[in-house]
């Protein structure tokens, strides 16, 4: 299956569980691999054919923003359900990275893979 991806998409967020997080926002950084089949584009030379990577970023743009939650996890989980159910791609993998959250380390965060559940 082809992949569609989008890279370093920094979003800032209201996202932690310790008081002095819930007083700032933090920069996030988003990285999605969502399975696609692009033959359909790549025949027709069709934007209407593709998966449009703008619309899917706009979207967690809109809706990491107005967020509030404790745990990455949680926002993580979510924002996969969103690309699934929202732009008929079967299957996603999204890394959710915190950068500064740990001395030492450039980011923590979590990675989800979640494919679409087909009914029959």
């Amino acid at each position: 299956m082809d992949k569609v991806f989008i890279e370093g998409l920094e979003i800032e967020a209201l996202i932690g569980i310790y008081d002095w997080e819930r007083r700032i926002r933090q920069a996030l950084v988003f990285d999605l691999e969502m399975a696609f089949d692009n033959r359909v584009p790549a025949a027709s030379d069709d934007i209407a054919d593709t998966l449009d990577y703008k619309a899917v970023s706009k979207r967690l743009i809109e809706y990491v923003g107005a967020s509030d939650f404790g745990l990455v996890e949680t926002l993580a989980e979510r924002c996969a359900a969103i690309v699934l159910d929202e732009f008929d791609v079967a299957h996603v993998r999204l890394k959710l990275s915190k950068p500064g959250a740990v001395r030492g380390a450039k980011a923590v965060g979590v990675v989800v893979e979640r494919s679409r559940v087909v009914a029959g």
